[in-house]
């Protein structure tokens, strides 16, 4: 069994779009006070940091947040107490990848996905971002549409050229998903293909696995664990699904998941300065989104923290003797134990408000935003 007091180790970075509006396939639901650019939305990243403590860190999308001057948005996010963490690439809204990006058979638009990928590195550069988040929509839809493993060979050759554009202290992590919005092949669908890939670019490529993009039943514990064992488990985004990718709040339809997830981190000693970019990765449709990114953090404290109670030896011991029933007891004693006093007085001793949510309603910062982010366009898919 660890210290709780562990959990203020974990770092956890929010994305940028998560403060922009979003929706579904049908509708994106517009909300005041909804950033109207980049730096509006470092600031709202801000804030989430200042009442939680845990989340130093926003994630860039380019282009949705393409600006003139990226080292003066990074400048920006250090006086407001945050760095610049992944830059992730958009290699799937143009008309141009209709058929894939890099794995198109159209040489023309490789190059053009390809020099979108080393823009990307360039944006690194200059705001210091250690790692480039890459996630390829391609695929096709039907059989004989492609050659399978053409694809593969474009995308390998794709992969090669921006990982050796990459410098020597920053990292590829390569994400992959089942389906969507490729119905008949995924040229990355699953956390195999990503390995197999980053195996062959070398140690400055690794694995990125988001909660949302697995078959059901899969169980992503297991694939934690082996790509901890591997050492190429380099970041893991948190959301949670009921059927395919909802991208909810992380922790909403299966927290034991959740739980049993960091189990895997907290064994592997990988909670904190071991390479893992924990990051969330949610859209919030219908929600606030500031308190709903709060939220967000405390649940994943919350997973975190219950994981610190496991008591490593007594479960040892039991799957030593084979004894099934103790070995899960020791879990699911863990799991049962309510975390949040603790929290509380952890946060009390950090100089936080032991209640990130109700400070945050209490702050007016809401009233504020909503006042002042009167005109222009709001942030959101696809800007």
């Amino acid at each position: 069994m660890r210290d709780v007091a562990e959990v203020r180790r974990l770092r956890i970075e929010t994305p940028s779009w998560a403060y922009a509006n979003s929706g579904t396939r049908f509708k994106v639901f517009a909300q005041a006070g909804v950033p109207r650019d980049p730096w509006e939305k470092i600031a709202d990243a801000a804030v989430v940091h200042r009442l939680t403590g845990a989340a130093p860190t926003v994630a860039l999308h380019i282009p949705w947040d393409r600006v003139d001057d990226y080292a003066a948005l990074a400048k920006h996010a250090a006086d407001l107490g945050l760095g610049i963490g992944a830059i992730n690439a958009n290699v799937f809204q143009d008309d141009d990848y209709k058929l894939g990006s890099v794995t198109n058979p159209d040489p023309a638009v490789r190059r053009k996905a390809v020099a979108h990928l080393l823009e990307c590195v360039d944006i690194m550069d200059a705001t210091g971002s250690k790692d480039l988040k890459l996630w390829f929509a391609d695929g096709t839809n039907y059989p004989g549409q492609d050659s399978i493993r053409a694809r593969q060979d474009r995308l390998g050759e794709a992969l090669h050229q921006v990982y050796d554009r990459l410098g020597p202290d920053q990292r590829m992590l390569l994400e992959y998903k089942l389906f969507e919005p490729a119905f008949y092949t995924t040229d990355v669908p699953d956390w195999g293909t990503s390995y197999a890939h980053c195996l062959e670019l070398g140690e400055k490529a690794a694995v990125c696995i988001d909660t949302g993009h697995h078959a059901p039943g899969t169980n992503i514990e297991f694939i934690v664990a082996f790509l901890l064992r591997a050492g190429r488990l380099g970041a893991f985004d948190f959301n949670s699904r009921f059927y395919a990718d909802d991208d909810l709040m992380v922790g909403a339809a299966d927290p034991f998941q959740l739980f049993r997830i960091l189990h895997e981190i907290v064994s592997a000693d990988a909670l904190a300065d071991a390479g893992i970019a924990f990051m969330l990765d949610q859209c919030h449709n219908i929600e606030a989104k500031i308190p709903a990114i709060i939220r967000s953090v405390l649940n994943v404290q919350e997973a975190a923290a219950k994981a610190l109670l496991v008591d490593a030896d007594a479960l040892a011991a039991a799957q030593s003797a084979g004894d099934v029933l103790a070995a899960n007891a020791v879990l699911m004693d863990a799991y049962s134990t309510d975390v949040r006093p603790r929290l509380r007085e952890l946060r009390a001793e950090q100089g936080l408000d032991p209640d990130p949510v109700a400070a945050y309603h209490a702050s007016g910062h809401q009233q504020e935003i909503e006042a002042a982010r009167v005109g222009g366009v709001q942030a959101g898919w696809g800007a």
